[in-house]
């Protein structure tokens, strides 16, 4: 593992201020490309050490300040108290970024517990100068440090608090940080600390290691494989200023906190001829975004068309003014081309991206995920397989079949039902909120632009108005607390309102947990990098929702009727939002509105026959350098 990887080091820019007593900053140097590294002394103390490749400077970690709430963001401040010195981190891979804060908080608090050596023991222990990375977080430091916590409130490290300087104004950071627990003041508020539980498998860890080392890569697999969980892993594993997540629908870029591929382009639909793609690619609110942009994250593939990333790749070449293939942009493209195709104008079929001209000379690594993460039924998964390839054997429709009569209601929560049309959608949920009896309440989103409604809409989970009743089926539009099963997706019924000005709405979910739900805030971004939000219920009406808009979602209890499929991969996203076969009914079944495009499968082939003859000339070069190393 290197230092990177265990929270030791980091790779970001620095900005290192002196400060004067009154907070104002006299004296700054920037360092664009530092290399951060958290090590201990000759004396075990611990120690920060800036590198830019001329003299390395270090700093004691006694008595300081972290300033965190923009971590995710990959910024924090670190404010040496003793020295008035404050060190401005930005532009850190925030899932890194994180890790290195946690790693400082615990290490130094399991270093209080030991007995500093005074000035005098040190002078006579006479040691020579040294500087040692520090070990990855263990378990052995984290159960120091939560016995320390469950004793006595620690003291020297003070953490997220308003006060303090940047440029000679206030710093306001305050807010919690939820990537890592922080020191606090009251030791019997604080909450136990663990290591990440959930990490990569092999696959994903291999997609991740590709893209680090700066490939383009292109990684597929089933719905259910962590796709979206990857991707929000190498999110967080690149620099956020030149990094841009997008993706081909607004839904699937809400997902992710990004922002759609045709909003990132800023060339429209593509179909104007190319001078004047370019032109529009060069506009003051667009041109910031190809200037600026090294890592290009295209989410959901399968609805991008083939000439449109064609015309994409030709515009990145002229404003990046380079030859590379997308003008040395990097790609990490993500998508299941089973799934939904891109939409088509008129009779002629749309290409996939994988048509496109191009891709092959942009691509330079393709992956596949193939350990199915959402279902646990080997059966069920089975069954979703052979449907994707667009295969039904008679045992695949038997037990469609029999499905139209599982009894999939429990606790007042009624299975939901994945309609091919968005009409039917609104009209169904429509029609049965009216029906039950009781007055509406109605609950209106704040948003950050009330001008810019209609792009907001696009990328938000949530209505800007959401009317519900008692007895109302409701749908989480977030992850809320995934330990108690309250995830985007997760179903449940309004049993009653809150008294308050609010009237905030309870909720009772399929999984157990009954919730007073209040208004949580998507953050998305539009173009010229302005960063638009909504605060809104994370609730949707779920009587009925559009096989579209459940992309990315895992349904507990869903009812599908597949009579009006007319899209390949329509039946198989659909029957694969299901967590399982129990929680699955599917209404009048016919094996013929099964469909996997041809070209596709043509495709994935050559993809698996490629990947086979790598691996195997893979494990032939390893035989042979063991044979050449005896």
């Amino acid at each position: 593992m290197s230092a990177g990887e265990d929270g030791a080091q980091l790779q970001c820019c620095v900005t290192v201020e002196q400060l004067t007593s009154s907070g104002q900053v006299s004296r700054r140097q920037l360092l664009r490309k530092a290399s951060v590294t958290l090590g201990r002394n000759e004396f075990q103390e611990i120690l920060l050490r800036l590198h830019d490749g001329k003299v390395p400077q270090s700093f004691h970690l006694k008595d300081f300040k972290l300033f965190t709430k923009f971590a995710r963001e990959g910024k924090c401040t670190v404010k040496l108290l003793q020295e008035n010195i404050q060190l401005l981190i930005s532009n850190c891979p925030p899932d890194r970024l994180c890790l290195f804060l946690k790693t400082l908080s615990i290490k130094h608090q399991a270093w209080q517990s030991s007995r500093p050596l005074s000035q005098r023991e040190k002078l006579q222990a006479g040691r020579p100068r040294s500087f040692e990375s520090i070990s990855p977080l263990q378990q052995k430091d984290i159960q120091k440090v939560n016995e320390m916590r469950s004793k006595e409130a620690p003291t020297g490290l003070t953490e997220r608090t308003n006060k303090g300087t940047a440029a000679g104004r206030q710093v306001k950071r305050s807010r919690p940080d939820s990537n890592f627990s922080p020191v606090k003041t009251n030791p019997s508020k604080k909450p136990i600390l663990s290591l990440p539980s959930r990490k990569l498998n092999k696959e994903q860890a291999a997609v991740l290691s590709a893209v680090l080392s700066g490939k383009n890569v292109f990684f597929t697999g089933s719905a259910g494989t962590g796709k979206s969980f990857l991707l929000k892993r190498i999110m967080g594993s690149l620099p956020p200023k030149s990094t841009f997540a997008t993706a081909s629908t607004g839904v699937a870029a809400a997902h992710i906190g990004g922002t759609t591929l045709h909003n990132f382009a800023g060339i429209g639909s593509g179909s104007a001829p190319l001078e004047q793609c370019i032109e529009l690619a060069q506009r003051p609110g667009v041109l910031p975004h190809w200037t600026t942009c090294r890592h290009l994250i295209i989410d959901e593939v399968s609805m991008v068309q083939a000439q449109f990333f064609d015309k994409l790749e030709s515009v990145a070449r002229s404003v990046k003014r380079s030859t590379e293939p997308f003008g040395g942009i990097q790609l990490i493209i993500c998508g299941d081309f089973l799934q939904l195709p891109p939409v088509s104008k008129g009779k002629e079929k749309a290409s996939f991206c994988f048509q496109a001209r191009s891709w092959r000379k942009v691509i330079q690594v393709n992956m596949e995920l193939t350990e199915v993460r959402r279902q646990t039924d080997q059966t069920f998964i089975s069954l979703l397989q052979a449907v994707r390839v667009g295969r039904v054997t008679e045992e695949v429709t038997a037990k469609l079949l029999k499905s139209a009569y599982h009894n999939i209601e429990r606790d007042g929560i009624l299975a939901t039902r994945l309609c091919t049309h968005k009409d039917d959608v609104e009209l169904t949920n429509e029609n049965k909120l009216q029906q039950l009896p009781g007055s509406v309440h109605v609950f209106e989103a704040l948003d950050s632009d009330p001008n810019l409604v209609k792009t907001i809409d696009v990328h938000s989970p949530v209505n800007r108005l959401i009317q519900i009743k008692v007895g109302a089926q409701v749908m989480l539009t977030k992850n809320l607390d995934v330990s108690r099963g309250l995830v985007n997706g997760a179903r449940g019924v309004v049993l009653a309102f809150e008294s308050g000005k609010h009237g905030l709405p309870r909720v009772r979910f399929l999984c157990g947990v009954t919730e007073v739900l209040k208004r949580e805030r998507w953050v998305f971004k539009s173009g010229g990098g302005i960063h638009l939000s909504r605060q809104q219920l994370p609730l949707k009406l779920a009587w009925a929702i559009s096989i579209h808009k459940s992309q990315g979602m895992t349904l507990d209890c869903v009812e599908i009727s597949l009579a009006r499929v007319f899209e390949s991969g329509q039946a198989y996203v659909a029957l694969s939002r299901a967590r399982s076969l129990e929680g699955l009914r599917v209404m009048d079944f016919d094996p013929r509105v099964v469909r996997a495009d041809p070209d596709v499968l043509v495709f994935y082939k050559k993809l698996r026959k490629e990947r086979l003859l790598m691996q195997a000339s893979m494990d032939d070069f390893v035989d042979n350098n063991k044979e050449n190393s005896w």
